[in-house]
């Protein structure tokens, strides 16, 4: 991939990381029940993808107009992966070492509203109580291990996206040989 391609994937990448730090830092300081609102999620989901779409498109176009499948997936993910691992790292330094009383706060917080949205949509109270459960197993949500993990499932998730991104943004040069 041309080094201009890297550079642009890197600043959307930044930008995204930004973004997404910035909100991780205002809902840690202002408004601790940010995190457990569906739409915040949905927000921060489409923001990844639509940097990760405009990155590729980007890359398409200091490209000369043609990019290769592997360059506009690339371009792609290393947006998002940029974009995902900075603000990740915040918050697991965040709630891990500045505050983890807030980990634990926050913790109980989503625990109580994805009980209450089961509770919502008519689930059994076997259900729910097996869900209480399971969360309850696995231990702080904040942690390293859970932390590392959430990274890699989004990773793996986005990389679907940027397959489907890729497959649309590539272009072929016609006068290529």
């Amino acid at each position: 991939m041309e080094k201009s391609i890297k550079s642009s994937a890197t600043q959307y990448g930044l930008y995204l990381a930004l973004i997404l730090s910035s909100f991780t830092i205002i809902g840690y300081a202002v408004y601790l029940d940010l995190f457990t609102q569906w739409w915040f999620g949905i927000l921060q989901l489409l923001l990844v993808i639509i940097f990760g779409v405009v990155s590729a498109v980007k890359a398409r176009s200091i490209s000369g107009g043609f990019i290769s499948f592997k360059n506009a997936f690339t371009a792609f993910f290393a947006t998002v992966a940029i974009g995902i691992v900075i603000p990740a790292l915040i918050g697991l330094v965040i709630f891990n070492f500045v505050d983890p009383e807030a980990a634990t706060i926050l913790q109980e917080k989503i625990i109580e509203s994805q009980l209450q949205m089961m509770e919502n949509f008519g689930a059994p109270q076997a259900s729910i109580d097996e869900a209480l459960k399971q969360m309850e197993e696995q231990g702080s949500f904040f942690s390293v291990g859970n932390s590392f993990k959430s990274i890699a499932y989004q990773l793996l998730g986005f990389s679907i996206v940027g397959l489907i991104v890729a497959l649309v943004v590539k272009k072929t040069d016609p006068n290529a040989a």
